[in-house]
């Protein structure tokens, strides 16, 4: 038997997603704090790289909980 490896959060698939969430949360501050909250019609730029971030997370997520 081997035991379990503990993640570090030297590995890629620790960090990454953590750089991810802080670029998304950072991103929606930023938009906030330029343009406040206001209704729009269309998403916009930051919203759809926001969600592409979040989408993103879900590999990493997912090799980490499975290996």
């Amino acid at each position: 038997m081997c035991p379990l490896k503990k993640p570090t959060i030297r590995q890629p698939t620790v960090f990454l997603p953590l750089v991810m969430s802080f670029v998304a949360l950072s991103m929606v501050l930023v938009h906030f704090a330029i343009f406040g909250i206001v209704e729009e019609t269309d998403e916009g730029t930051a919203a759809h790289i926001f969600q592409l971030l979040i989408v993103a997370q879900a590999p990493f997520i997912a090799i980490l909980a499975f290996r």
